[in-house]
């Protein structure tokens, strides 16, 4: 045992005892110190964590049992300060201020205390019922740095426990220690000095100098090395990936580097899936055949629902099963936030900050997650015009008729390799496009709509870490890939029945969807498409991977969804239907700037809680599609 300050604290924690007791702790910490994945520890969940802070932004909240005990174990949002008005900070201030729990487990990075210590001193000057993790300290030996956890305990007035998340050790012990503090088996007090903080005749920025004089106190105390742990191979790295001369190069090459293995390797697959799927489809109908189903409904779920749901499948999941996991392989490895770092410049010339760029990347996988992803920025303004702008940028549903319409207008007049490089590079440069459209709309929206509303970028770059893949595959297989492909596919049901009605449907023997095609053909024209293709993007609206499917059958006239064995094949159809390079440039530029499907619509309206911004993320892309499209056209014309 040992005393400070005439309150004993123990060393040598008791046993919990036998009898059925319910407890409740929180976890509380910056942004990137393991939270998340001490929360999965704990509770077995399988919430998404990432090498870069902001992933939580929402409370995630699980029940488990330890020993006789029922133990609740609450995740507040990652945050730097309880003094702010952002989301996170909110949330994490009013939960400690109901204390509506037993013990918070305040959760540092063993490698950044004495910058941790700057939450740790905020949190302790309100509630001192608290356990100190000291997460990551398996990795202090490598960066020969050493904490005094005894006298971290005394200078805290609370008990300080090393634990490895990541490696499960130390957890136990942990939650032994918070059950102790709870029982008040381990006693807990707030110095004079925590107090302090706390006084309400304070202003900001002297609170601020207050709480980092303390931390630079305690911090040379306990601390052998009171540097700032950001090894040499960090600092390299970063004059590398950071710097302003050959960042955005190298980040571009990244980028390409992705785009490429993914238009290569999805191929395929993608063939391979369809043809079963064909296969599929015969014994199917002669099942249901069998079993007398009438041939009217055969035809609803075969050619209508199957045919959809099927299509979705082969052409999304390779693609998904390819570009995610090196998107998360990027997240894991510390170079996301670098990619917000490098662009802060840049998006701060049009009224919002880096951040944006991180949930633009997210939405090159789904623009459903770069929506959510938008919790991590904190300004009201930069997620909404977040929320509106993140379908500009291409998802993995519409990677598929990009690299078609790429592969047979522009790359077919190359061969193996020079193919795909060349498809990846326009791809780029269709991100580019994306890129510059984004960065305008964002200027239009802050100038005209949010002109009062100023934020500021602040994002802790982490360390450099090789990614896990073994530990990658499985989480983004789970949480991301299923749950896109999942989402599509509900969606692609009443699709499916939508498109079998209207084209099954028939009026002086000319289907309805032929007519909506007719009808909009002078329209399409001035755009440089025709009715046929703006159709397929209409009833493209739940899953944009039918848009191309829906245009094919109708220049073929067929009543189901049509499949195209090779890109000759469909370079045979599209170019029988008097597309040009024209047509081309203007459908992939539609296909970038268009409505947000419908998933994304929802996510929206979930996101931003308005229906005016949703409309608003509706109508942006497809006025600014138009426009191009129109400006294209014209000038093709007068070129050509």
């Amino acid at each position: 045992m040992y005393q400070h300050a005439g309150v004993i604290a123990t060393k040598k924690h008791n046993l919990i005892a036998n009898s059925e007791r319910e407890y409740s702790f929180a976890l509380v910490g910056n942004p990137n110190v393991g939270k998340s994945t001490l929360f999965n520890v704990l509770t077995g969940d399988k919430q998404h964590t990432g090498n870069w802070s902001g992933k939580t932004v929402e409370i995630c909240q699980r029940q488990i049992k330890y020993h006789n005990n029922k133990v609740s174990i609450t995740d507040l949002p990652g945050t730097y300060s309880l003094y702010n008005n952002s989301p996170e900070e909110k949330i994490t201030s009013n939960y400690i201020n109901t204390r509506n729990f037993d013990c918070l487990i305040i959760v540092v990075n063993s490698l950044l205390l004495k910058r941790n210590l700057m939450l740790t001193l905020q949190v302790l000057a309100k509630c001192n019922k608290a356990v100190l993790c000291l997460n990551m300290s398996d990795e202090l030996k490598s960066k020969e740095t050493k904490i005094d956890t005894m006298e971290l305990s005394l200078q805290l007035g609370i008990p300080v426990i090393n634990v490895s998340a990541l490696k499960n050790k130390g957890v136990d012990k942990l939650i032994e220690t918070a059950c102790d503090v709870s029982d008040n088996k381990i006693k807990t007090y707030t110095t004079s000095e925590i107090k302090s903080i706390s006084t309400d005749d304070l202003s900001n920025s002297e609170r601020s100098e207050r709480i980092a004089e303390i931390s630079n106190r305690i911090s040379s105390l306990v601390l052998n090395n009171n540097e700032n742990i950001y090894t040499k191979k960090d600092e390299k790295l970063d004059k590398i990936f950071t710097s302003k001369l050959t960042g955005i190069p190298i980040m571009l090459l990244v980028l390409a580097v992705v785009f490429w293995l993914t238009a290569f390797g999805a191929n395929y697959p993608s063939e391979l899936l369809s043809s079963l799927f064909s296969a599929l489809h015969k014994h199917i109908v002669i099942t249901l055949e069998l079993i007398k189903i009438p041939p009217l409904i055969i035809s609803i779920l075969c050619d209508g629902i199957y045919t959809t749901l099927s299509w979705v499948v082969s052409v999304m999941l390779p693609p998904a099963l390819i570009f995610f996991p090196l998107f998360a392989i990027l997240e894991e490895s510390g170079y996301l936030p670098r990619i917000a770092f490098n662009l802060d410049r840049v998006f701060a010339k049009a009224g919002v900050n880096g951040k944006l760029a991180i949930t633009m990347l997210m939405g090159l996988g789904c623009n459903s997650c770069g929506v959510m992803g938008c919790r991590i920025i904190k300004s009201k303004k930069e997620r909404v015009i977040s929320a509106i702008t993140n379908s500009f940028v291409p998802c993995n549903g519409r990677f598929p008729t990009l690299i078609a319409i790429i592969s047979i207008f522009i790359s077919g007049y190359y061969t193996g390799l020079g193919k795909s490089v060349v498809t990846a590079v326009v791809m780029m440069l269709l991100l580019l496009l994306a890129f510059s459209m984004t960065l305008l709309t964002s200027l239009f929206y802050s100038k005209l709509f949010f002109k009062d509303d100023t934020s500021s970028f602040v994002m802790e770059l982490p360390t450099y870490k090789i990614p896990r893949i073994t530990k990658i595959l499985p989480d983004v297989i789970k949480n991301k890939v299923i749950f896109v492909l999942s989402r599509a596919v509900l969606f692609s049901i009443p699709a499916g029945i939508l498109i079998w009605l209207s084209t099954n449907i028939k009026i002086s023997d000319l289907s309805i969807i032929s007519y909506i095609a007719n009808y909009l053909d002078p329209i399409a024209s001035e755009i440089g498409l025709d009715g046929k293709i703006l159709v397929g993007f209409l009833l493209g609206f739940p899953a944009n991977e039918i848009v191309l499917p829906i245009i094919i059958m109708l220049y073929q006239n067929n009543s189901v969804l049509s499949d195209f064995s090779s890109f000759a094949e469909l370079s045979t159809v599209l170019i029988a239907n008097n597309w040009t390079l024209i047509t081309a440039i203007c459908v992939c530029v539609f296909c970038l700037f268009h409505f947000p499907c419908s998933t994304t619509c929802m996510s929206i309206k979930k996101e931003t809680s308005s229906t005016l911004w949703t409309v608003a993320s509706i109508l942006t892309p497809l006025v600014i599609g138009i426009t191009l499209c129109f400006l294209i056209n014209a000038i093709g014309k007068l070129v050509f």
